[in-house]
């Protein structure tokens, strides 16, 4: 199987393009419509076209606008919709943007087939709550992708199984970025795809040889370029498109993984130390027009990079089918469900499965060989002032906590009420008068709003 070219859709800050370029992979055009990330893209790749909108690429291949590429990637957002809409076909423009996703593939396949060459190989990325999406979205994207005419139905897929259809041959893992060497705990869905002579599953899982490795401990104090640093856990919890602007009041936060203690001052993460947290260079999308805002949300929406460039490696490495597990489906009785003539599913759960009397197939979110790295790595101690947390804003997620009896890290609540403690009395007289004269219910909100308080009590 030969990889070189690819055609990346929902483009994002292009992570893919970091991960597979070393491996010797060309993108031959992008697909992107968010103003910054295209602004990131033109900046990082300008001899790479970005289409635009996902919708007119079925079109434009098929006119020859653009190449088939060997592989096509995307993490397209699965929103929900009916099974009766998806059976109006995949052609139908009304459909949402992941069966318009596998309308891609198909296109890209039949202009393949006419050039005379192998059908393309398919990566996808999403959250693995996709698994459990009521409108049975993700059973429907793999049944499209396979070739059956209806939807397979499931109302709970398994993080780990393999589809054999009429079309494709289809397989997903649940994997774990902290296992990559990335401190953060970030499970995504990756599935791949490709034609009846291909079989993703000598890709995706590996033969269980070890035992499989827990994250280990870390000192949560250090020292760094001559600064103290102190984390409240060795990796955060799963960075998000909206940490720029809700940073301060979900379970994150409450649990210390948003924040870090330098020299003695609370602050958030900052973008590039986000930007290392998922595997991209520093100052990645550090444009000279970029808003922190813009910076995060971009960097929260993209693919976690040491976990998309294992993925890769392993299909450049792929040899053809070594695991035969048609063959094995009496030891797999259990697992094994006949979906028609022409295809069949394999269920592995989240396990260990064994597939023959001395072979076990690692499906886990845990790889058989781990790299770690805590936080240590990533912090840096050029922190923008403007991400430090004020003794307003401390004592402002002190007082949301006990309002709504949230539990929260008792280190951090013990530095939290450290830092209000430096307010002056001042400062609390003036914000008592100014929810005295009703212009703010909650004037304790968080640092960011200090600076609106202060000018509406001058």
């Amino acid at each position: 199987m030969t990889l070189r070219t690819v055609g990346s859709v929902c483009s994002g800050i292009e992570a893919a393009s970091i991960a597979w370029q070393p491996l010797g992979m060309e993108f031959e055009w992008f697909s992107e419509i968010a103003e910054f990330p295209s602004l990131v893209l033109a900046e990082k790749y300008p001899a790479i076209r970005n289409i635009g909108d996902m919708r007119e690429i079925p079109d434009q291949i098929d006119r020859g606008e653009v190449p088939a590429p060997d592989l096509i990637c995307g993490g397209t957002p699965c929103q929900a919709f009916s099974l009766a809409g998806w059976k109006n076909g995949l052609n139908d423009d009304r459909g949402n943007l992941t069966l318009k996703f596998v309308d891609i593939v198909n296109a890209n396949d039949q202009k393949r087939r006419r050039e005379g060459k192998a059908p393309s190989i398919v990566f996808w990325e999403n959250v693995e709550g996709v698994l459990t999406d009521k409108t049975n979205a993700f059973g429907c994207l793999v049944s499209s992708l396979a070739g059956f005419d209806s939807a397979i139905e499931g109302k709970r897929w398994p993080n780990a199984g393999v589809i054999h259809g009429p079309q494709r041959n289809v397989g997903w893992r649940v994997l774990d970025a902290k296992f990559f060497g990335l401190p953060q705990q970030r499970r995504r869905l990756y599935l791949i795809a490709g034609g009846k002579d291909f079989f993703p599953e000598n890709v995706l899982f590996e033969r269980h040889t070890r035992k499989l490795a827990k994250y280990p401990s870390a000192n949560l104090t250090f020292e760094k370029e001559g600064h103290s640093f102190e984390v409240f856990r060795p990796y955060t919890d799963c960075l998000y498109s909206a940490y720029g602007t809700k940073w301060n009041g979900n379970a994150a936060a409450y649990n210390g993984s948003l924040f870090i203690v330098q020299d003695g001052r609370i602050r958030r993460i900052s973008p590039m130390e986000c930007e290392r947290l998922m595997g991209l260079p520093d100052n990645y999308t550090d444009l000279p027009q970029a808003k922190k805002t813009n910076r995060y949300q971009a960097i929260g929406n993209s693919w976690a990079v040491p976990v998309v460039k294992w993925i890769g490696k392993r299909l450049m490495e792929y040899r053809g089918d070594l695991l035969c597990l048609e063959e094995k489906k009496d030891f797999l009785s259990a697992r094994f469900t006949q979906l028609s003539e022409e295809g069949f599913f394999l269920d592995f759960g989240k396990d260990l499965v064994k597939v023959d009397t001395d072979f076990i197939l690692n499906c886990t979110d845990t790889p058989e060989i781990c790299e770690f790295r805590d936080m240590s790595a990533i912090v840096s101690p050029d922190a923008q002032e403007d991400i430090y947390i004020s003794p307003v804003g401390c004592f402002g997620i002190i007082r949301r906590k006990r309002e709504r009896n949230l539990k929260i890290n008792a280190r951090l609540e013990e530095i939290l009420l450290a830092i209000s403690s430096q307010m002056s009395v001042e400062e609390i007289e003036k914000r008592s008068r100014i929810q005295k004269r009703g212009r703010f219910s909650d004037p304790w909100k968080g640092a960011e709003q200090v600076s609106a308080l202060q000018a509406a009590c001058d």
